[in-house]
């Protein structure tokens, strides 16, 4: 059988490799003299060995190009394009494109060419992109930004005589922006564009933080980080039963009981020992990874269209090597060091890398769910949610080897080892085959690309689990499956209820909206074809454009801060905001705003704001939201509720995640007896 090596660390730390995407490709900027009053920007890239970066052109449908943006230009103009200087790229056809592709490896020079229009007073900052990749992996495409001034233009530059000076400017704060005031019109349609003054612009941006605190805290806040705790906690048990996990506990509770064979409760202290040794590397790797980016990067990580791309991937990956296509495992000189690690030590520092190994080993049954786990913690926007999820996972995991070793006799009830435990593993790849989908829509919803639409992604779904009913029925037999003489009742059990999901998804391509699982399947809205369905009558997606239709209406404003990749908003629109009650009191009583975190549009140009002394560029529409709602309101997690007058002002206290509809109701109709008050 076909074996692949792969790095354990490399997936745990997946989101490393984006956020270092800066070291696989390095940069150098500079300017030099280009005569006739032009001068080159000079982007010097240096590749990683084993790493290749794509042309500056390529094709439409294919892969992220090497590109330049202007944030601010002032005395120059772009002259032509950015393009490399030094070499041509490496062309070939790529496979997984369909079509010619150039790349370039290890240094190459790329220039823009700019005409002066005015030498003292230039000024031009902006950012480059490109897309590193190697055989396994590629890097999302992460701005490196640049800027130069006057005082860096070769003193031999002249003036490009007297053309327009292409100036931009570069706003300051959404709060500071002068646009002329008219906001007299009748009606505002939620595209319409709406002017404000400065000083109203600056109300409606202004923090409320301390407003809010004053208003209660959330009873519901605290909800998702519970959630997310059972979901580690149901994923630790169910890693249990994988053939990776399961052989391990009678091997490793049987090394404790006879390295203590004359002291049992030294075996029992031993065992104790490490099961707590596997919850503090579980609970170390969230911390880790949180403490390198913080919960807000991880949450724009998440629900970036690369990285749902990569994951759904490596999941597609994970999925045929459980049903039999392929075997991944570790390098064996990871294990044998760890091996030779427990030999050399003692005491707890030898039940430690015990412990070690046990994550290494298991690493090819558990590496889907922990980084499955990990995405869903970074969703939740709070930094203790993925340390929360990995103390779940492991608490599960540890608690059988610290049980069997307290009470041995029970090690005789376990069932053997068997080709049941490759069923298990094939019944696993068919769940993580289904749960790949899920990334691919998060993608496809953060893009905006409309290629797996609810319609597809149900139809998918009923394909796999009525396939996995058949599996378990006998039907079909893939790599490494024993004869079945006799369906066992287990599985006849497992069967009814896979087909009984099947039959449960069909009425879904019809509109049914299948609330238990609207937090995976795409939202309503990308559904082609549906019997009944009745909408907002009117939502907006600007934040001042709909405080203005606000005023002249004269009702409140609900506020709700969403994303495409957000499961958790996906499940609030199909079970709260769906029912009757609570749509028809949003449609008569307030002005609906949704605002999308992670919408990748740009804007029209980059805002520049301050934010805990550091400066902030926002360039798309989902930056500009998020910023809104760590600076005005002291939070970033989604979903995030709440109800405002026309000022900008909270009226009740904020709501989260809260699949009660009697909640969400008590919660409008508080906002709007505060609002009449």
């Amino acid at each position: 059988m076909k074996k692949i090596a792969t790095t354990l660390f490399g997936f745990l730390f997946l989101f490393t490799a984006f956020i270092s995407a800066q070291d696989i490709i390095t940069w150098d900027f500079s300017l030099e003299d280009a005569g006739n009053g032009e001068v080159n920007i000079i982007a010097k890239a240096s590749v990683q060995q084993g790493w290749y970066m794509y042309d500056t052109k390529i094709p439409d449908g294919g892969p992220n190009p090497t590109m330049i943006e202007f944030d601010k230009t002032t005395g120059a103009e772009a002259v032509g394009e950015f393009q490399s200087v030094d070499k041509k790229a490496t062309v070939k056809h790529d496979e997984i494109f369909g079509m010619e592709i150039g790349t370039f490896t290890g240094s190459t020079t790329f220039a823009q060419r700019l005409k002066i229009t005015d030498k003292v007073g230039f000024s031009i900052e902006g950012n480059v992109r490109a897309q590193a990749c190697n055989d396994q992996t590629c890097t999302p495409p992460l701005p490196v930004d640049f800027s130069f001034a006057a005082s860096d233009l070769p003193a031999s530059v002249t003036v490009a005589g007297n053309t327009s000076t292409g100036e931009s400017t570069l706003l300051s704060t959404p709060a500071e922006t002068e646009v002329p005031a008219d906001t007299t019109e009748e009606t505002i349609a939620p595209d319409t564009p709406v002017s404000l003054t400065s000083t109203d612009r600056e109300q409606l941006w202004s923090p409320v933080i301390e407003e809010l605190n004053a208003l209660g805290a959330d009873d519901h806040a605290d909800a998702s980080l519970w959630s997310i705790f059972l979901k580690g906690l149901l994923w630790g048990f169910a890693a249990l039963i994988t053939p990776c996990v399961w052989p391990m506990i009678p091997i490793t509770v049987s090394f404790f009981l006879n390295r203590n064979k004359k002291s049992r409760r030294k075996a029992i202290q031993d065992a104790t020992i490490y099961g707590l040794s596997i919850i503090i590397i579980y609970v170390t790797l969230g911390l880790i990874i949180t403490a390198i980016f913080g919960a807000a990067a991880l949450n724009n990580i998440a629900t970036s269209p690369v990285f749902n791309l990569i994951f759904f991937a490596l999941l597609i990956t994970f999925a045929f090597s459980f049903m039999g296509a392929f075997e991944i495992v570790l390098p064996s000189s990871w294990t044998n060091k760890m091996d030779s690690k427990v030999d050399s030590t003692t005491g707890i520092i030898s039940l430690f890398f015990m412990a070690f190994t046990l994550a290494l080993v298991s690493f090819s049954c558990t590496g889907p769910i922990i980084g499955w786990l990990l995405v869903d913690a970074a969703t939740q926007g709070n930094f203790l949610a993925p340390a929360l999820g990995m103390f779940g996972f492991a608490f599960a995991l540890a608690i059988p080897f610290t049980l069997f070793a307290i009470f041995p006799s029970w090690l005789k009830t376990l069932p053997k080892s068997g080709s049941w435990l490759n069923a298990v593993k094939v019944v696993l790849g068919f769940i993580v085959l289904a749960v790949s989908l899920k990334f691919l829509s998060v993608a496809d919803l953060s893009g905006g690309w409309g290629i797996l639409n609810r319609d597809i992604f149900l139809s998918l779904w009923i394909v796999i689990f009525a396939l996995l009913g058949l599996y378990l029925l006998g039907k079909i037999k893939l790599h490494g499956d024993s004869d079945l003489s006799h369906v066992p009742l287990f599985r006849l059990f497992l069967a009814i209820l896979s087909f009984a999901f099947t039959i449960y998804l069909v009425p879904g391509l019809w509109g049914a909206p299948l609330k238990p699982i609207s937090s995976i399947v795409p939202p309503l809205s990308t559904q082609d074809f549906k019997l009944a369905h009745n909408p907002m009558n009117q939502v907006f997606d600007d934040y001042e454009t709909g405080m203005a239709y606000a005023a002249q209406t004269g009702k409140p404003v609900l506020l709700e801060f969403g994303g495409h990749g957000c499961v958790n908003c996906h499940k609030m629109d199909a079970t709260v905001l769906a029912d009757d009650r609570v749509r028809e009191l949003i449609d008569e009583e307030f002005v609906f705003i949704v605002l999308m975190v992670d919408e990748r549009t740009r804007l029209p140009e980059t805002i520049e704001v301050d934010e805990n002394g550091r400066t902030s560029k926002l360039r798309t529409v989902g930056d500009k939201w998020s910023y809104l709602q760590r600076h005005k309101f002291g939070t970033q997690s989604q979903p995030f509720y709440v109800v405002l007058n026309h000022q900008g002002k909270p009226l009740s206290p904020s709501h989260a995640y809260d699949e009660s509809v009697d909640n969400y109701v008590e919660f409008l109709q508080t906002g709007l007896k505060n609002f009449r008050k």
